[in-house]
């Protein structure tokens, strides 16, 4: 019965040194930067002790631990909502571009001087006059004109 409250207690106090557990910041014999939660055995220069426990910035001092939470919540979500944002103007950039790549193919097209089949509401064919042709150009290239500047 006796071995029972001594092995809580050497479990407990285990947890407690792990809780308190240091890490370390050396460099080793090839300038490499290390760290680890070990203490550096050998040859090291600068060695270095970093406390683990967070301190509170400098505004957090009266704040509750739900108050940093919230705090944080709310930059993540501007965070979130800043990179759907900029995903969006991304998609719509490029939405408009591939737009203004298409109208101006087509206004090469018009100015090609081929023939131009279009076709009408009963989906017959029929080619463009010189003055059909010269309104669909002109139409064209307002088109460039809105999607292109």
């Amino acid at each position: 019965m006796t071995m029972k409250p001594f092995a809580l207690t050497a479990l407990s106090l285990l947890f407690a040194c792990a809780a308190q557990a240091q890490i370390y910041q050396w460099q080793d014999e090839n300038n490499r930067t290390v760290l680890s939660d070990l203490p550096p055995t050998g040859k090291v220069r600068q060695q270095r002790m970093i406390e683990t426990e967070a301190q509170p910035a400098e505004g957090d001092a009266g704040k509750t631990q739900a108050d940093r939470e919230m705090e944080f919540r709310k930059r993540q979500r501007a965070s979130q909502e800043n990179a759907e944002r900029a995903e969006k103007e991304q998609r719509a950039r490029a939405q408009k571009q591939e737009n203004c790549d298409t109208a101006r193919r087509n206004l090469q097209v018009m100015e090609s001087g081929d023939r131009l089949v279009m076709y009408d509401d009963k989906g017959e064919r029929y080619f463009l006059d010189d003055t059909q042709r010269a309104q669909e150009i002109a139409k064209a290239r307002q088109v460039v004109q809105v999607n292109c500047h």
